[in-house]
């Protein structure tokens, strides 16, 4: 990471501490006690801190290029909005992966034990990340109410909690790991649970939140951002699959698991499409399953059936109509494609 990355990361995250006292102050001004404030304090210091921090500092990226540009600095105002909008986010990303850490019975997140799994904390876990969710609610309150746009701010997120929960129901639903049934696979549902579950918040979202701040509201300008930032959260999602699977662990950090997890991912619903009868019995048999000879036998179709070659074909034209979107941008009510084209150069061949 460059040394203005690193920077950039570093005073979003000096930001946090102010928002975590607010919160905090809040509690203590009702009375709460002590030993439960500071659960709460530990809370947010292990949900919230450790992770890229992709999403949140998107805002101040977008609001930035939309203010004149990449390299234009912001106002202390400017800043002081995008910086609370994206620890939104990461509040509501925080929220998501303790549940979703409950759900998946996960071992570790970012290098160290699920929150649920620290001790003493166990299922008080499920108030925690309903804790993380309202905190976001508070802060908009406290930061935004006396903006025109602050109705719009809360509408959008709750919006797109909802949405991220109706994929997160159609993925559990689809592909629990303990009843593998490749007939409910489709790239279909692949599709919506990718957009659902993944594009709306961690593309869209940012995305959007500065759109209000600078006052590029216009519907037509929304939608226009939809129809660039859903598809591109499809395509991220679309590589995350693949690397799962052809990533190279010492790059990636991880080794993957989605064959033996039983994930829908972009390579089996593309699989599905291409099998013969044979093969197709192949991976009825052995997807979703434990061993490592499960795990080479699917692999094995998927090598038959040249997959990777199958993936670059599907990025290239994904690449290729994406751009061809954003070209076409209007920019006559400040829109700007480089708020998009920046996503796209960040993602494109990526290898982790």
């Amino acid at each position: 990471m460059s040394n203005s990355k690193e920077a950039a990361k570093q005073r979003f995250i000096d930001a946090f501490p102010a928002l975590v006292d607010e919160l905090i102050g809040y509690l203590k001004s009702v009375g709460m006690p002590d030993e439960c404030v500071e659960w709460y304090k530990r809370s947010f210091q292990h949900n919230c801190i450790g992770g890229k921090l992709n999403r949140g500092l998107s805002v101040i990226d977008t609001l930035r290029i939309l203010r004149g540009g990449k390299d234009q600095e912001l106002s202390s105002e400017d800043y002081h909005k995008a910086a609370v909008l994206g620890w939104c986010i990461e509040l509501l990303q925080a929220y998501f992966l303790v549940a979703d850490d409950i759900m998946d019975d996960s071992k570790t997140r970012r290098g160290q034990p699920c929150w649920y799994r620290m001790p003493s904390v166990g299922m008080v876990a499920i108030n925690d990340a309903f804790m993380l969710e309202a905190a976001i609610y508070y802060l908009l309150k406290s930061h935004f109410r006396k903006e025109a746009y602050y109705v719009d701010l809360f509408e959008l997120f709750q919006e797109v909690t909802l949405q991220t929960e109706m994929g997160q129901m159609v993925d559990l639903l689809t592909a629990p790991e303990d009843n593998v049934d490749l007939s409910k696979f489709s790239l279909d549902k692949h599709s919506f649970i990718v957009r659902y579950k993944t594009a709306y918040y961690s593309f869209y979202l940012p995305v959007a939140l500065a759109m209000y701040v600078a006052g590029v509201t216009e519907e037509a300008d929304l939608q226009q951002a939809r129809d660039v930032l859903i598809p591109l959260g499809e395509y991220f999602q679309v590589q995350d699959d693949y690397l799962d699977c052809y990533g190279d662990p010492n790059v990636t950090g991880k080794i993957g698991t989605d064959i033996q997890d039983n994930k829908c991912s972009w390579l089996v619903n593309r699989a599905l499409q291409l099998v013969t009868p044979d093969q197709r019995a192949v991976l009825d048999t052995h997807y979703g399953r434990r061993t490592a000879e499960d795990e080479t036998a699917v692999r094995k179709v998927f090598d038959e059936l040249d997959l990777q070659k199958e993936y670059h074909n599907y990025e290239e034209q994904a690449v290729q109509d994406l751009r061809k979107q954003i070209d076409a941008t209007d920019t006559s009510r400040g829109l700007h494609p480089d708020v998009f084209r920046v996503f796209l150069d960040k993602i494109y061949k990526r290898q982790k």
